[in-house]
Order: structure tokens, then sequence, then C-alpha cells
């Protein structure tokens, strides 16, 4: 297909930007932990600027100290974060590429936990759905002290080279706080009607305007349908959408949800790619400022038809820049079948930075992400004869990367096709992107020359006969088989035999574990008519599950009708069911015509010495 609309220049007021292709601001975590750039964060943007961005637009930059969402967030609240932004500035403007900064205040969105002890502050005492924490209402001293903190950052942005600056109206934070009835309940003259409470993002797009220039760019980032009660919808989306163009900005950033809709921020494949694309479209037609939109855009033939059709003017690729920063430079070079697909997992991305045992962004189909500082793909300084045993997304992950490096590599795998658990759980509902991440690790397998050979089980002798310098065991895991009464019983069979086909399921079923996997081949079953029952030792299902796939997951099992039973442990498995403890008593679920096992993995150490 021909991407010439992606490709073609397009200008947000002053700033001419060389394609249509924007990386959007993306919490990280990457700062240094006062707030200023490090040397990772730099390496992360330098590695999008080589990919071939139209426009970087570095995530949110703090304008106080009570403003931040997570704890190593960027500031701009004084002068002290100016040398580590021109440093950032410079490395990306070395590749031709424009950036800009999202100046942010997360308003009541954050916890006095990340504030370091200090109470969240907000237009109104309306606590946040995901922390619970009721905000302190500003005072309207304090509304317009923060006013000028926004301009004194924008100004500040300015100064350390940015080529523009996006104020961050969406998701629920501070300036959304202020526009939307959900949460302002103020009195006063910033809040009450639509007029008073667009006051607040009124006045910090004047403020920015005054203090950086009438030819600086502003990009205004709002939500056009917060997706919550009393939220903002469509409608008056398009009326704010004319009033902050009135304002002064240049250029609209369209997003969706806040925090009590996460999973339409950050939306898993159950949403549709380009599902927001409909709210632009309408936000372009209240607007003459160009409209970028946002929201599961991973496909450059859904992006071109969207420009072609009006929808807007310029896509954010979000999750898709993380698994595949080279993203333009592939499609401007025809090489399709070698972008690194995003699969919405939320694992390494959202899942991360709100994870205090992870912290810092990643991602699960590209191991690069937030460690280019210390990861490259280079020229192997001698070339090696690497045997791979697994053809998982471990293994072809490493095969396809090692053999780009100049080794020769070998990978067996016991299976006839290759996949691994990504196989297995490409099958589930709304899990079939997994299926485009094996593509991918195969195809570049191919490319870079891997002998691939599937359907063989390789022994130690079978590996030691390639006489390899180097060998990889990424055998992965099997499930696990707890060790109670009755687990031989006929009737008793595992998770993933279900999902391949190498088991037939009665028309009522019991899964032993709630976790992904129970839960996954329940929403599975249920799908295909069965009559299903978990049952779990932990208070909840599905814990394991990442927030906003967990959402729409659990709203599937309730549509099937699933039945669960938790804090109850399976204590004997009986003819027709199971027996389980729960609150120190003991009783029992019969009636089943199948029993599943789903309680986890444990590794395949065959090749272990």
């Amino acid at each position: 297909m021909n991407f010439q609309l992606l490709f073609s220049p397009i200008k947000i007021g002053t700033m001419e930007v060389a394609n249509r292709f924007v990386v959007p601001p993306m919490g990280t975590n990457l700062a240094n932990p006062d707030g200023t750039v490090s040397e990772e964060l730099i390496a992360y943007w330098e590695a999008r600027a080589k990919g071939g961005w139209g426009l970087l637009i570095v995530e949110i930059a703090g304008v106080d100290p009570l403003a931040k969402a997570i704890p190593n967030q960027l500031g701009l609240w004084d002068d002290k974060f100016i040398p580590g932004f021109k440093k950032l500035v410079d490395a990306v403007h070395r590749y031709g590429v424009k950036i800009a900064v999202q100046i942010h205040h997360a308003g009541r969105q954050t916890s006095s936990a990340i504030l370091g002890g200090e109470q969240p502050v907000a237009p109104s005492a309306v606590p946040c759905f995901i922390t619970r924490e009721i905000p302190r209402e500003l005072s309207t001293e304090e509304v317009y002290q923060l006013i000028e903190k926004f301009g004194d950052a924008a100004a500040r942005a300015r100064e350390a080279g940015f080529d523009a600056v996006e104020i961050h109206g969406a998701h629920g934070y501070l300036v959304a706080q202020f526009m939307s009835q959900h949460t302002n309940k103020r009195v006063d003259e910033f809040g009450g009607s639509l007029y008073n409470r667009m006051r607040f993002p009124v006045e910090v797009i004047r403020n920015v305007r005054r203090k950086v220039g009438g030819s600086f760019p502003i990009i205004f980032r709002m939500s056009a349908d917060e997706k919550v009660v009393d939220g903002r919808n469509i409608e008056e989306s398009a009326a704010v959408a004319a009033i902050v163009e009135n304002a002064g900005i240049d250029a609209l950033h369209v997003s969706v949800g806040v925090y009590a809709s996460m999973p339409y921020i950050v939306p898993p494949p159950d949403v549709a790619p380009g599902f927001n694309l409909s709210n632009a479209g309408e936000i372009k037609k209240a607007v003459s400022v160009p409209v970028i939109a946002v929201g599961r855009i991973n496909d450059p033939v859904l992006a071109e038809q969207a420009i072609r059709t009006g929808k807007t003017d310029l896509l954010a690729w979000g999750r898709q820049s993380l698994a595949d920063p080279e993203l333009p430079n592939k499609v401007a070079a025809g090489r399709i079948e070698e972008i690194s697909p995003c699969i919405s997992c939320n694992q390494g991305c959202i899942g991360y930075i709100f994870n205090p045992d992870k912290m810092k962004c990643s991602c699960l189909v590209n191991p690069f992400c937030g460690r280019e500082y210390k990861m490259k793909i280079e020229p192997a300084a001698q070339s090696k004869k690497v045997v791979i045993v697994g053809g998982g997304p471990g293994g072809l992950e490493a095969a396809w990367i090692a053999a780009a490096r100049g080794h020769n590599v070998v990978l067996f795998e016991k299976e006839q096709s290759p996949g691994g658990q990504f196989r297995v759980g490409a099958i589930a509902p709304a899990k079939q992107d997994l299926t485009k991440a094996i593509n991918y690790y195969t195809y570049m397998g191919k490319k870079y020359g891997v002998d691939f050979r599937f359907g063989t089980r390789a022994d130690a002798g079978q590996v030691l006969a390639e006489k390899p310098d180097v060998v990889i065991v990424a055998t992965g895991g099997e499930p696990s088989i707890p060790e109670i009464p009755g687990i031989d019983n006929p009737k008793v069979v595992t998770a993933t035999d279900i999902l391949l086909g190498k088991k037939a399921a009665g028309k009522k079923v019991l899964i032993i574990g709630g976790g992904l996997v129970g839960s996954e081949t329940a929403d599975f079953l249920g799908e295909h008519g069965h009559e299903v029952t978990i049952v779990e030792a932990l208070p909840e299902i599905a814990e394991d599950v990442q927030e906003s796939v967990k959402h729409f997951l659990l709203l599937r099992l309730k549509r099937h009708e699933v039945r669960i039973e938790t804090n109850a442990k399976v204590i004997e498995i009986l003819q027709d069911g199971v027996k389980v403890e729960k609150g120190g008593r003991e009783k029992q679920l019969t009636g089943f015509d199948t029993v599943v096992i789903a309680v986890g993995a444990k590794s395949v150490n065959d090749l272990k010495p």
C-alpha cells in the first residue's frame, strides 16, 4: 500500500513536522528520582528519534513538586531541570526530529506515598478511583498560583530547546479535573457552568502563551469521552475543543478516559484498533487546528485510511512505539513484516510503572525497551555456533537476535509449530494478537538464517552433536499437577490440553485454579457453551492479571455465567467433582463431567546437567 499521507509533512503552528507519526507522552519512570533527566531516558528517546518518527512528545513533566503521578516523574518546576532537558533535546535533534514536552499536574490522581507524605490537591475533595485518597481542595489563590506555574514550566521547556509544549488536559489529571463536572464541585469562578469549569485550562493556555511567545507551538491533550458517570462526553468535548482553540492552542491531541476508566486509556485487545478515531473525527469537525488521534493505533493501513477519511491529521502510536521504535522507518522501506507488534497485553508498560516491584517501563515483545542505554544489537566480535532448545517466545527472540549479530543459530522445538506458551495463550478469547508476535519472531529468524528444527525433541546428545559454542535452554514450563487424592481420575485434564484441543470437555466443567490460565480457560469454555465453575484458593480470581485486561475478562466471565468459588482449597478430586475446604469446613462440589487443572506451571529442566 502507498502510505503517501502518513509520510507527508504538516505544520503545527510554526513547527513543521516531517510526517504524521507521533510518539505520545507515556510515563516511563526512567527519570532520576529527583525528576531530572537520566541517561536511560535520553537513550529511550534517542532510539525513537532514530526510528523516523515525526514528533516525539516527552512524558509528564511536573509543574510543581505535588504534581507527581509516578515516583520517578520528570520535573519542570525549577530551573535545575533545564540542563538535563537540553541534553535530551540535543540528542533527538541530531536526527532531525521535532520534540515537545508535556507539562502536567496529577491533581487527585496520585497518592501521599508518591508525594512523600503530602496530601494530593485537586479542584474539589473528590477521592481518586484508584488510590481512594481524599485530596485537599485548592484555594482560589492556589489555583491562580498553579496557572502561573504551568506558564513558568512552559518557558523552561522553550529555554531547554523543545520545539513545542503540550498541556496535559486528559486522563483525569488536574486540568481535566477542573474541566469535568465529575470532579469539579467548586462554587467560585472555577466551578459550576462549562464556562467556569473551562476557566482554569483557558487561563493556563493564555499564561503559557504569554510566557513562550506568539510563535511557539502549544498542543492541548484532552479526553474526548471520559467514560464515567457525570464525566464529559463527545458532545461537550467538541465545545471544549472550540474553547481551547480560541484560547490560543496550535493542535489538539485527542485521547479518551480517566483513571476510573483506565481500560480505555491503555486498552487491551478487547477494544478494537483505532477505537477512538471516531471521537477524533468529531473533534476535528469542531476545530481548524491539526488533530492528533491516539488509541490502539498499531497498523499503518488503518493510520493511512484515518487521515484519508478525515478522522485525524496525525496519529500517536503509544504502546506500539514501545514494541518497535523503528516502525516509521520500516513502513517507509516496505518492511511491514519486520514490525514488532504491540499485543496490548499491558504487562511491561502500564503494568510495570504502577508495580512497586518493577517500576520502570518495559515491553513484553521488545526486551530493549527501557534498556536502550545498555542493550543494542551490534555485530558480534566473533561468530559462534549457538544452539537454542525451545521455540517459545524466549527462544525465538534469542534466536533471531543472535543470528542478526552474526552467529550461526540452530533452534530445536519439540512441537511442529513455534510459539510455546504464546501459541496456547492465543487460543483464548481476545488473545489472538499473540499469533502476530509468533509470526514476527519466526519471520525475523528466517530473515537472519536461523536453522529451525520443529518437531524435534532435543536431548543432550543431539545438542552436543551440533558442536555448539553456546547453548541456550529456553524450554519454558509445563502445567503443574497438584498432589491431591483423585488426581488420576480420567475426568481430570489440564487447561493446556483443553485449549490445544488435545482433550475434550464435557458440558459441565470445574476448573481448579482461578489465575490467568484458569480464568482464560473458563472464558474459552464459556464462549463455547460449557457450564463452568472456577474454584480458587485466594480471595479473588485473576489476581495475576493486569487490571485493564482483567476488567474485560471479568465482564466476559459474567456474561458466560461462570460460577466462582473463592477462598476454597481443593483437598480431593471426586468421581464427578471436588471436595474443598472453605472457612474451616469441608464441602463437596459435584455433578461435573470434566475437572480442569490450572494451578500454574513448573520449569522444564530436562537438559539441566
